[in-house]
């Protein structure tokens, strides 16, 4: 199968973890991107160590989803690289939580995870339209695509309304609801970006810590990774607005 082939890449939340994991599997593409942008909050930290082997370097801007100046100076490091081509593809991936009840669930932990997980993608994506406007405008009238341009959330199962998932095992409520806004947050975003050309999906990369049940998620990170860069490759006009996993299968709100 193809590897997904685009020129611009900024992925968020690559201090480790998935990000750090999709950072690693987008440079290992056949056709790796042009410019790629791990925004991270500690440059010099398990990025760079992780990259010192010889392989194109990505810029790793000083990215705080969660504070709109940090937001609009990785917008400015982006625009020095890519000029008017523009931005291809956002990668809203940095997210938090906190373990919870519903007897034990704070506002405070609300707060929080909720600025992180739902605000911080709403700020990035707000902050980067004018460079996925000018990336889709480059490529004409090319079907929508990561490659053209496009905005993935990376999500959860568990801000899935309908499935619920889990229950027994995690109850997490400030995790599930901020998951479930983000679930609204990339509908509305196709809703109005789709018509600039901009394809906007929210993604679910599994779970990929222990313990796992059979049918859960992917078994490892790397496989995690591996699914989910497929199913980017594979997104087109018919998957706007929607919800999709690592395996490539769709999944109700």
């Amino acid at each position: 199968m193809e590897g997904l082939s685009v020129s611009s890449v900024l992925l968020t939340g690559c201090d480790g973890g998935l990000g750090l994991g999709l950072l690693k599997g987008l440079l290992e593409q056949p056709s790796p991107p042009r410019h790629l942008f791990a925004a991270c909050l500690d440059p010099q930290g398990k990025v760079g160590r992780a990259l010192a082997r010889p392989v194109p370097k990505p810029s790793c801007p000083l990215a705080d989803v969660t504070d709109p100046n940090s937001i609009k100076a990785a917008v400015r490091k982006v625009r020095e690289e890519v000029g008017s081509a523009g931005l291809n593809l956002l990668i809203n991936n940095t997210g938090t939580t906190r373990r919870s009840t519903l007897a034990t669930e704070t506002a405070e932990n609300m707060s929080l995870v909720y600025t992180t997980n739902t605000i911080g993608p709403l700020q990035t994506s707000q902050a980067f339209l004018p460079l996925l406007k000018e990336a889709a405008e480059a490529q004409g009238q090319r079907e929508m695509s990561c490659s053209r341009a496009a905005i993935i959330n990376i999500s959860s199962i568990l801000g899935s309304i309908e499935v619920a998932e889990a229950w027994e095992e995690r109850q997490d409520i400030c995790y599930r609801c901020s998951k479930a806004a983000l679930n609204m947050l990339t509908k509305c975003l196709a809703l109005e970006y789709g018509s600039s050309g901009i394809l906007c999906v929210s993604v679910d990369p599994g779970r990929v810590t222990p313990p796992l049940e059979q049918g859960m998620g992917p078994a490892t990170e790397e496989e995690s990774v591996r699914g989910v860069l497929q199913l980017l490759a594979q997104l087109s006009a018919t998957s706007n607005g929607t919800f999709w996993d690592w395996r490539g299968q769709r999944l109700p709100w």
